[in-house]
C-alpha cells in the first residue's frame, strides 16, 4: 500500500506549522486562482506540493525548451513572455500578471514555448504538472477552468499580434500604454517598459518608441516618477485613443 497523503491544516492553531499553509491562507489572489473553486478541506491535503517563489526584475522563471514539468500562478508583479530568433532577434509576445496561469504547455507534457521573465518583483506559485493531472480527476472544475485559462491566453496573444503589432506606431504606443494600465497600481502608477522593450513589443525602433513617448509626456497622457514607472492619465489616454482611431 501507498503512503497515506499528508494532511497539514492551512490554519496553524488546527495542527503543524507549514509555510506554504500561510501563503494559500492568506493568498490575495486565491479565489481567482486556479484552485479557487477547492474548498480548504481539499487544499490542506494538496498546499503542501506548492511552492512559493519570489523573483526579482531581469530574473528568469523558465526558459522556452525547458521541460515543462510545472505551471505557476502569478500572485503580484509582471512577467514578459519573449522568444528570440535564430538570429537574436528578442520579439516580446505578451504580458503576464497577477492571477494569469503560465506554462499551460506543461499539461501536454510539452517544453516551454518562450522564456518568462520578470519585469518587476514577481510572487508565483509553482504547482506541479503531476498535482494537476492528479486532481484533474477528481475534480472536473479543475480542467473546465484549465480550459477557460487556455482560451484566455489565446484571447491575449490574439490582441497583442492585432492591437499592438499591427497599424501606426503611435496607436501601437496608446494600446500598449492601456495594456499596461492593466497591470497598474494606484492612482495610476504603472511599471514603464525600456525603450528597447517597447521596440521588442510593438516591432519599433529604439527611436521610434523614444519620440513617442516624449510626445505622450509632452501631452499629458503619462508622467515620469521614475526610472522604470510612471503615471498614467486615463482619461488623457483614452481621448488620445479616441482622438487617433477618428483620425485613421
Amino acid at each position: 500500500m501507498g503512503q497515506p497523503v499528508p494532511i497539514i491544516p492551512l490554519k496553524p492553531e488546527f495542527g503543524p506549522y507549514n509555510p506554504q499553509a500561510q501563503v494559500c491562507s492568506s493568498c490575495g489572489v486565491r479565489q481567482f486562482a486556479l484552485f479557487g473553486a477547492l474548498d480548504e478541506a481539499a487544499l490542506a491535503q494538496i498546499h503542501y506540493r506548492i511552492a512559493d517563489l519570489t523573483l526579482e526584475p531581469g530574473q528568469t522563471l523558465y526558459a522556452a525548451q525547458d521541460s515543462g514539468n510545472a505551471v505557476f500562478t502569478v500572485r503580484s508583479g509582471v512577467l514578459r513572455l519573449e522568444r528570440t530568433s535564430e538570429a537574436g532577434e528578442r520579439r516580446i509576445l505578451r504580458l503576464a500578471g497577477r492571477t494569469d496561469l503560465l506554462g499551460l504547455e506543461a499539461i501536454l507534457h510539452q517544453t516551454y514555448a518562450t522564456d518568462a521573465v520578470a519585469c518587476t518583483e514577481v510572487h508565483v506559485c509553482r504547482i506541479p504538472r503531476a498535482l494537476i493531472d492528479e486532481l484533474s480527476a477528481g475534480h472536473p472544475e479543475i480542467t473546465r477552468d484549465l480550459m477557460k485559462r487556455w482560451q484566455r491566453a489565446l484571447d491575449d496573444a490574439d490582441e497583442w499580434l492585432t492591437e499592438l503589432a499591427r497599424g501606426p506606431a503611435r496607436h501601437r504606443m496608446l494600446r500598449l500604454l492601456l495594456k499596461l494600465s492593466e497591470f497598474g497600481e494606484a492612482q495610476g502608477r504603472i511599471w514603464m517598459p525600456t525603450r528597447q522593450e517597447m521596440g521588442a513589443m510593438l516591432d519599433m525602433t529604439f527611436e521610434t518608441a523614444s519620440r513617442l513617448v516624449s510626445a505622450l509626456r509632452r501631452e499629458g497622457v503619462l508622467h515620469a516618477v521614475d526610472a522604470r514607472h510612471a503615471r498614467l492619465d486615463m482619461e488623457v489616454l483614452m481621448q488620445a485613443l479616441k482622438d487617433d482611431s477618428a483620425g485613421r
